[in-house]
């Protein structure tokens, strides 16, 4: 359904043809976009046609994935403004601002976390499927800057009024703080154990919306803010990681964003360059890998003499992913090699941050083998791959499953077939016991990559084992 507006939409018009995009063409993209998020569109050239000559606006999602399309083409975001459809929806520009100013920085998250969550739980995708497929790793260009000329504000000390919620506002103490820390801690343990997906996991939205937002619009003195800040960084990373491990990039780039701000004003440097290896990998499994390799460093670069050894080690393997998705072996091997040599310097009684209770030799060895795998050498990613299912362990069952995968894909890139289906077998009965649509991702790609041995029968038992998997929304 669409509803007209008056005269031809001369703005989408004149986008299109700066992006080069036929009438055709943006409705295939625009369908492409909407079958991603589970929406059967039908969109032809008359229907572009329509939007521009008459001024015809599509309803729902289809604003943002126009806007979303021709924003993959351009290689940045794309405004419902600067295509004349302003008037659909303000939502898209939520939580893509990084404020100079910490009150603006405040207003930006909180307006974040209280978006329409409640359809996403309801199985309806809420704001994110309208904002299907937005994500623009350029987006993360003004973000990284400002953070590197600028990793901490000078205070924090907020004095709320009555205007700004509902009642009273909320003086702000150390133990708020430390409910909010508990909460990101449980969050932790809930999505490695259960992926992204689960429901334990998608408490964090709320979490930060009932609990976190109101704090964050209270008073408390400059010492309580800057944990809070810390806090509340942690929580919106977190909540920007499950979106990214069940597919939903574009929320997971808000909260990414947010979570960098909030990093800023808590003055903590190191969370800081965590929130930004993160949307490292997440550029990184994009395909950005050059982009991946910048957030990296930025990361890298403001942490030289803070962070802890253990910390720099995983900054450096975040590098080197990015190195080998980007094809550069040389670079790839030398960030691996700083990143060991980094974790050898690590000792038990250093002070590392509790976020990073995850990382030692055997996330190490898991995502060196991920190196090589996208290097295209299968004997450095079996070897590498061994180490890091030498200890399965039920706290880390999502790597667990990611890891039997790429192994599967070493094996067969190596002959050994019985091998790699074997361990895809395992692996997907690893990915049928959580909520991953990463994992579900890596799943298809092996029965991608097996595809030209169809015939043979242990490679069909391994599709149809996995058919439950593949049918199933991630």
């Amino acid at each position: 359904m669409s509803r007209e507006q008056r005269g031809p939409n001369e703005k989408l018009g004149a986008v299109l043809a700066l992006a080069g995009i036929s009438n055709a063409g943006l409705a295939r993209r625009v369908n492409d976009l909407g079958a991603q998020r589970g929406l059967t569109l039908r969109y032809d050239k008359t229907s572009v046609a329509r939007w521009v000559s008459k001024g015809m606006v599509p309803q729902g999602a289809a604003p943002h994935l126009i806007a979303a399309a021709i924003g993959q083409k351009l290689g940045r975001p794309v405004p419902l403004h600067e295509i004349g459809l302003a008037d659909a929806d303000p939502a898209p520009e939520v939580g893509l601002a990084f404020p100079r100013d910490v009150g603006q920085a405040v207003k930006s998250a909180t307006e974040l976390y209280r978006l329409d969550l409640a359809g996403r739980r309801a199985g309806t995708g809420g704001i994110w499927q309208s904002l299907a497929g937005s994500f623009a790793v350029t987006a993360y260009a003004t973000p990284a800057s400002r953070w590197l000329i600028t990793p901490a504000d000078s205070s924090v000390a907020r004095e709320a009024n009555t205007a700004e919620g509902s009642g009273a506002p909320i003086k702000v103490g150390h133990s708020d703080v430390r409910k909010l820390r508990e909460a990101a801690e449980d969050a932790r343990r809930w999505d490695s154990k259960y992926g992204g997906g689960d429901w334990r996991s998608s408490m964090v939205p709320e979490c930060l919306r009932v609990e976190a937002a109101p704090l964050l619009l209270g008073s408390y003195s400059d010492e309580v803010g800057r944990a809070l800040f810390g806090a509340s960084a942690e929580l919106t990373r977190l909540a920007g990681w499950m979106a990214f491990d069940t597919g939903q990039q574009e929320a997971a780039q808000r909260y990414y964003i947010q979570a960098l701000r909030l990093a800023r004003a808590a003055a903590d440097v190191p969370l800081g360059g965590y929130v930004l290896a993160s949307m490292s990998l997440q550029a990184t499994y994009r395909g950005f890998g050059d982009e991946g390799v910048d957030l990296a460093q930025a990361a890298l670069e403001r942490n030289r003499g803070l962070a802890t050894a253990r910390t720099m080690s995983f900054f450096r393997l975040v590098e080197a992913r990015a190195h080998a998705r980007a094809g550069d072996a040389q670079a790839a091997g030398a960030a691996l090699k700083a990143a060991e040599g980094w974790l050898e310097r690590s000792r038990e009684g250093d002070n590392d941050p509790s976020w990073l209770g995850f990382y030692g030799y055997d996330r190490f060895a898991a995502d060196a083998a991920e190196c090589y795998r996208d290097l295209k050498a299968p004997r450095q990613v079996r070897r590498f791959t061994e180490q890091a299912l030498s200890k399965p362990t039920e706290e880390f069952v999502r790597s667990h499953g990611l890891r039997l995968v790429v192994s599967a894909v070493a094996e067969l890139e190596s002959g050994n077939l019985d091998a790699a289906c074997e361990q895809g077998v395992r692996a997907v009965e690893v990915a049928g016991r959580i909520s991953s649509a990463r994992t579900t991702e890596y799943v298809k790609d092996l029965l991608h990559r097996l595809e030209p041995y169809g015939d043979e029968p242990r490679v069909a038992e391994l599709r149809e084992r996995a058919r439950p998997l593949l049918v199933t929304p991630a």
